[in-house]
């Protein structure tokens, strides 16, 4: 009879601890992914009263649209663009500030919040004062090439640029957030491992960095991968203040064509099926890092 009544108590103090994150996760997410997939395959509008069940025709309508595939090849382009190269760039900054830390730490503390301001500032902010940076007449990072010799360039209106330059501007907004998680992960290696390493012949930084480092880097590196792909995959407010998903599309991506359609044009349904399709795009990145990285990580 005890024992009856003391799993009662336990399981009713479970109920208290859990049952509010539960509530909150099942109202504020599972069921609202679970109304977008239902009007994927709905041609609903904002504002209707009816709507018709269509299967699968927001999708081939999206796959065959020439915009609906400019916009998943420019998220592709774009994540293939700013996945690697935010995160090597961010890892050689934190082993450069890891090691300044050691001669002039006041310098890398210094450096440190100064690579971190992107991260810290709002998007929306940075996005104008690049727009004013990249200004085709008077932006100074064209006034610079004239002064070399150089071209003019029209960063954020040329069809074949354009693209590139938000991935540049992505890239420069990630490794502040990356560089603190690497940073993270220098800090809890152990000094013994790399004086082992030395006397087992490992005396360059070469050489200490690829038997101790990186492996002990695994999980870090797998925590990374995942969160930068899940930003870059989600880009939008660099497009929806510099671009807007022109010129001629050029820029369009997956959350922004979302965003039209469903807030400018009112396509409930359609850009219910464009969230699906991003929200596999991501599921299917990330469980692919995971199996090809997971297997290579070693865990303290």
């Amino acid at each position: 009879m005890m024992g009856g009544a003391r799993a009662w108590r336990e399981g009713l103090t479970t109920l208290w601890l859990v049952g509010p994150a539960t509530l909150a996760m099942t109202v504020l997410i599972f069921v609202p992914v679970a109304l977008v997939a239902m009007l994927s395959f709905t041609d609903y509008q904002f504002g209707a009263r009816t709507f018709n069940w269509i299967g699968l025709q927001n999708f081939a309508d999206m796959v065959s649209s020439p915009l609906g595939r400019r916009a998943i090849v420019n998220t592709l382009i774009y994540a293939a663009v700013v996945i690697p190269f935010s995160i090597i760039l961010a890892l050689l900054v934190a082993l450069g500030l890891h090691r300044l830390a050691r001669r002039a730490g006041w310098l890398s503390n210094t450096l440190r919040a100064v690579y971190f301001l992107p991260v810290a500032a709002t998007l929306v902010a940075m996005a104008i004062a690049w727009q004013m940076l990249l200004h085709p007449t008077i932006g100074p990072v064209n006034t610079a090439l004239v002064a070399l010799g150089l071209p003019r360039q029209d960063w954020l209106s040329d069809r074949g640029l354009v693209l590139y330059t938000l991935a540049a501007i992505g890239i420069w907004q990630s490794v502040g957030y990356n560089m603190v998680l690497f940073l993270a992960g220098l800090s809890a290696i152990p000094a013994s491992l790399y004086e082992a390493a030395t006397v087992d012949g490992a005396e360059r930084p070469w050489e200490r960095f690829w038997t101790v480092t990186w492996p002990m880097l695994g999980p870090t590196t797998l925590f990374v991968t995942v969160i930068t792909a899940t930003t870059a995959f989600r880009v939008f407010e660099t497009v929806a203040t510099l671009t807007k998903g022109g010129p001629a599309f050029a820029s369009d991506t997956l959350v922004y064509a979302l965003y039209r359609e469903g807030f400018v044009y009112f396509k409930a349904g359609y850009a219910s099926a464009i969230t699906v399709v991003f929200f596999i795009f991501v599921l299917l990145f990330t469980a692919l890092k995971f199996r090809v990285l997971e297997s290579r990580v070693h865990y303290r």
